[in-house]
């Protein structure tokens, strides 16, 4: 049978660091970039007698992140041990949660602009649709293994770093649904403050349990876990495979067995690891070195820091800014991207041509430096005062792109205008420019004879000889402008 007969059940563990300053027991620093094993001491390193102290803030991240997530919170949260072997965990177990989590229920938008740029997924409004949770807990990181073939090399600074496991219900059905939910994930995790949820950096993790049933069945397949995604196109494309393997083993006769499977995004395809793995085989127990959480009074002190969720956002900046909905949903797509544009378009008269350079024209720039949005020596003050310079006629969009990248990328320069000024650039008298366009039109019979009648690639010669004839410079755009108003058209 083709993929389209079977019925697809995802649900994803996402992992996310959350940005403290501290490890989630103990005292030692947590970030990413820092020497191996420079961060650590005894109780992250699990020395016998070394005793755990809560990290508060992280508690109330976590809390912070189910609310923006429609959880609720129960009264009481308790911690666990998750009891195994692995080089990562020098404890032989890590405290989590199991029964009583800090966060249950809630949902994740599917936000329109989140899905891959291929998918042909169709949205009215800013939310496709919500995808249910399970639960949120919170736990601690294990430690880097950096493998190098033969043997394996281990980082334990990240060991002990507060990190929320998200855990969805079974409730995607597509590789193109999994993207956008990390997507739509990443940007309220980030829109919140509670991480900066980088993949790359690892900081935002998951691992994806994948079904397929046939149409008519309701018995849910065997679930097949997929291991080591570190991105979303990596997880699109782990699923895209996995979904396929399925399909053709069962179109075989061969019945899935629930299994743990490495994703290798290189080889592009997945590799057992082991199978039939349950929670019983972790050997939960209640932690005894650590007491329960009452939570009453960390959710009424979280409840003042709701932030402006992304739909919210996008929906704003429509309405305050008067800008369409494709530019909308690029800036709210990128946290940084957007806070930029909302401090330069309070400096500017044109919000939306504000925003026609950030989505259009500075990105181009920034990538060829190889830059982000955030390292741009030009500030939005800056910004905002080039477009109005634009704007009011001084000089051409070409012009100002000019200025940007050779006067004012340097950051000695942040006046726009006086930038300008010393180019020669000036907003032309309008009579006198009307005047050397007629005397154009005069001198060029043939050329306007051919623009009126339909060639209107020449109306740029004439526009060039306005420039030509012009001291200083005015706007191409306003020359042409007149020269079709001269000219009826």
């Amino acid at each position: 049978m083709p993929v389209s007969d079977y019925l697809v059940t995802i649900g994803l563990e996402v992992h996310c660091q959350i940005k403290t300053a501290t490890k989630m027991f103990c005292s030692c620093k947590a970030g990413f970039g820092y020497e191996p094993n420079t961060n650590v001491c005894p109780t992250c390193l699990g020395m016998p007698g070394a005793m755990p102290v809560l990290n508060e803030y992280a508690i109330e991240r976590t809390i912070l992140t189910g609310m923006m997530l429609g959880c609720s919170t129960p009264p009481v949260s308790k911690w666990d041990r998750k009891n195994y072997f692995y080089a990562d965990m020098p404890k032989n177990y890590q405290t989590s949660q199991l029964d009583l989590p800090l966060c249950i229920g809630g949902e994740v938008p599917l936000y329109s602009w989140a899905f891959p740029a291929d998918s042909k997924v169709k949205a009215e409004g800013a939310v496709v649709r919500t995808v249910k949770l399970d639960h949120i807990h919170l736990e601690e990181d294990a430690a880097k293994l950096t493998h190098y073939g033969t043997y394996s090399l281990v980082d334990y600074n990240r060991g002990g770093t507060p990190l929320m496991e998200i855990v969805s219900a079974p409730d995607l059905t597509s590789p193109d649904e999994t993207y956008a939910y990390l997507k739509s994930l990443q940007q309220i995790l980030v829109c919140g403050g509670i991480s900066d949820a980088d993949m790359e950096k690892g900081q935002m993790r998951c691992d994806v349990n994948v079904s397929l049933r046939p149409k008519g069945q309701k018995e849910l397949g065997a679930k097949i876990e997929m291991k080591n995604i570190n991105s979303m196109s990596a997880a699109r494309r782990a699923l895209i495979y996995e979904i396929a393997r399925q399909a053709e083993e069962l179109d075989m006769g061969i019945a899935q067995v629930q299994s743990t499977r490495r994703w290798d995004d290189d080889l592009g395809e997945s590799i057992v690891m082991r199978t039939k793995e349950n929670a019983h085989d972790y050997r939960y127990h209640t932690c005894p070195d650590l007491v329960p959480v009452h939570t009453a009074s960390m959710v009424e002190k979280v409840k003042q820091e709701m932030p402006e969720l992304p739909d919210a956002r996008q929906k704003r900046l429509m309405e305050q800014y008067g800008l369409p909905v494709a530019d909308a949903n690029t800036l709210v797509a990128d946290a940084d991207l957007c806070s930029y544009f909302e401090t330069a378009a309070g400096c500017s008269k044109s919000p939306r041509k504000v925003a026609n350079w950030l989505i259009n024209i500075l990105p181009p720039i920034l990538t060829a430096r190889e830059l982000d949005i955030c390292d741009c020596p030009v500030t939005p003050a800056t910004l905002a005062g080039l477009v109005d310079v634009v704007e009011e006629g001084i000089c051409s969009t070409n012009q100002a792109r000019e200025i940007l990248e050779e006067d004012l990328w340097s950051g000695d320069e942040q006046d726009a205008a006086a930038a300008a000024a010393k180019r020669g650039y000036k907003k032309a008298d309008s009579g006198a420019l009307e005047a050397l366009v007629e005397q154009v039109i005069a001198e060029n019979p043939d050329k306007v004879a051919l623009v009126k009648g339909g060639n209107m690639k020449l109306i740029n010669a004439l526009t060039g000889q306005v420039m030509k004839n012009s001291n200083p410079k005015p706007n191409p755009k306003l020359v042409t402008e007149i020269l079709m108003a001269k000219l009826g058209l």
